[in-house]
């Protein structure tokens, strides 16, 4: 068979191995040598965060010689890492060992888990879709974000036969590109720190940071449940043992990994993993379409879509984790208006599927209108900076070289300040004492995302704004750090650095949508409620698909909190209705 013919076939099985495990594909060997890979090229695909990542790889002499990245949608941070991990891969021959590029994490498992494709079809493995059947099950969880492994994980260890279903090829939803951390107070690694924290003021701050929109009762309950839900993921293999502070937190409460390391990179594979471990059935590329009804109103099941067919999962319980619809430009406009034309941070599978699917139940919607910006996103790629780097002591100036805003004020507030400067973008401004404090940041550079210079006139110069104006202001700044006094309102608290160690960084930020905080109805058990405040038997919800936590702002920090407490939150009701 030569060449041509292996590339053709190859095309026509764009299947990935790992895909094909979670929906129950069969591999068949066309030879019995494991291992042996047949001369040719072959290519193979995995989804992306914006769609099919192609690659293709070349075997010469029982080897791999080159690879490449052919096809891709992704954004423009993300491209140069998936590139990176061809090349990688064309050195080893294998995708072990390669870790994901930070910031790239959903683009980076897909090009190895096409590579991985593409080497089993070297290996002359084809693989054999199995006919979808309708099944039973306890428990039915709509999402593979961090809401809805954190249900699977807890109700499956509860002893509860649970099926995820997650539309798109990999786990993670927006989680696994959150940054920041997770919220909490009184917890067992701030005391370990010796940091003074109190649910009280974590409460006050949530409330205060959503204008006081929030439903009190919701924002309660998670303050309340927020240590032991550290503990418990401690418990599970996470690394929670860094604390930094937010915009809009008194305190430092968000609790990420250690070196400030982006949190859902770390936290959806720990999820994933213990989820699996406790006997959840993970299936991607398995898109619900619609919640069944039964005829007591109780949601008894759902209709499901994948590469084997249509099928039907009956289950005794539903919770919906789908996330929200940040990347759904049409339902954003038509509850926000002015909002059209902007970006998004979120990936493509936030299209908000399942508020028509809760239609039937008569489910209730709150503050759909409520969407939030988040203030520094690098213009046109969507790569969100994390808030982090404000609150280890980055400043953000405009074109004129000045501040504008206190740099800790909340997004709403932020993302107005910046539309409201020239060019609707302004610079967020670092030294080498933040890039060291924050690993976060490594990430950024390695993708190419800053403009470097080794003295401020320098950076200047390079963004092309005053270089006295922008030094005079930094300059400023270094002495307004040492008075404790910011004439903006920054807080000395806020200022933990004066900027003064080079080199120095920065990188152009505007706002762009990020968090959907509108959404279904829930009580503190996460039931799903109806128009008339009753609970819908059987239907729970957690997550970014859920409103009334964030109000009409949510801080950074409480997203990853919000998930993770209300995902298990919704496991303990669902398996106590079952009961």
């Amino acid at each position: 068979m030569n060449s041509f013919v292996k590339k053709q076939m190859a095309v026509m099985l764009l299947f990935v191995v790992a895909s094909a495990v979670s929906l129950g594909f069969i591999a068949h060997k066309a030879r019995p040598q494991s291992g042996t890979l047949n001369d040719g090229t072959y290519t193979a695909q995995a989804e992306g965060r914006n769609g099919p990542v192609v690659v293709e790889i070349t075997v010469q002499g029982g080897k791999v010689v080159s690879s490449r990245v052919i096809k891709e949608e992704e954004t423009d941070f993300a491209k140069p890492a998936a590139q990176k991990i061809a090349e990688e891969f064309s050195r080893r021959g294998t995708t072990a060992g390669i870790d994901a590029v930070s910031g790239a994490t959903i683009t980076s498992n897909a090009v190895k888990q096409a590579l991985e494709g593409a080497l089993a079809l070297a290996r002359g493995e084809t693989v054999k879709v199995e006919a979808a059947k309708d099944e039973e099950c306890d428990i039915v969880i709509i999402g593979a974000g961090g809401a809805g492994l954190t249900a699977a994980t807890e109700a499956a260890s509860l002893g509860k036969k649970v099926i995820v279903l997650e539309k798109m090829g990999s786990c993670g939803g927006n989680t696994i590109s959150a940054t920041g951390g997770l919220n909490a107070s009184q917890t067992s690694i701030q005391k370990a720190l010796g940091i003074e924290d109190s649910n009280e003021s974590y409460f006050r701050d949530t409330m205060k940071g959503g204008h006081n929109k929030n439903n009190p009762d919701l924002v309660r309950k998670m303050v309340e449940e927020s240590a032991a839900t550290v503990d418990w993921l401690i418990s599970i293999g996470a690394d929670l043992t860094d604390v930094g502070k937010m915009a809009g937190s008194t305190n430092k409460r968000t609790h990420r990994p250690q070196g400030g390391a982006a949190v859902g990179a770390h936290l959806v594979p720990v999820l994933e993993s213990a989820a699996k471990k406790a006997g959840a059935d993970i299936r991607l590329s398995s898109r619900v379409t619609d919640i069944l009804k039964a005829s007591d109103g109780s949601a008894c099941g759902v209709m499901v879509s994948s590469k084997g067919g249509d099928y039907k999962i009956t289950a005794k319980a539903v919770i919906v984790a789908s996330g929200g619809f940040g990347a759904n430009p049409d339902m954003v406009v038509s509850y926000k208006e002015n909002l059209k034309g902007f970006g998004t941070t979120n990936h493509k599978g936030a299209t908000g599927d399942a508020f028509a699917m809760v239609e039937k139940f008569g489910a209730a919607l709150t503050q759909m209108d409520e969407i939030q910006t988040h203030p520094t996103v690098v213009p046109g790629n969507g790569t969100m900076i994390t808030e982090a780097v404000r609150g280890n002591g980055a400043i953000i100036v405009n074109r004129k070289g000045t501040r504008f805003c206190p740099e800790m004020a909340t997004r709403d507030v932020m993302s107005k300040a910046i539309l409201a400067q020239e060019g609707q973008t302004a610079y967020l401004v670092f030294d080498q004492d933040v890039r060291q404090s924050l690993k976060a940041i490594e990430g950024y550079v390695k993708n190419g995302l800053l403009t470097t210079a080794d003295t401020t006139r320098e950076l200047a110069e390079k963004l092309g704004i005053d270089p006295e104006v922008f030094t005079a202001t930094m300059v400023e700044y270094a002495h307004i750090v040492s008075s404790g006094n910011d004439p903006l309102g920054r807080r000395q608290s806020e200022m933990p650095r004066p900027l003064t160690m080079g080199p120095f960084y920065a990188v152009e930020i505007g706002p762009a949508i990020h968090h959907t905080m509108g959404g279904i109805v829930i009580n503190t058990k996460a039931e799903v409620l109806d128009a008339e405040g009753k609970a819908v038997p059987g239907l729970y919800a957690a997550g970014e698909v859920t409103g009334g936590i964030h109000g009409g702002n949510r801080l950074g920090g409480n997203a990853v909190a919000d998930i993770c407490i209300y995902g298990k939150i919704a496991a303990d009701s669902a398996v106590a209705y079952i009961k």
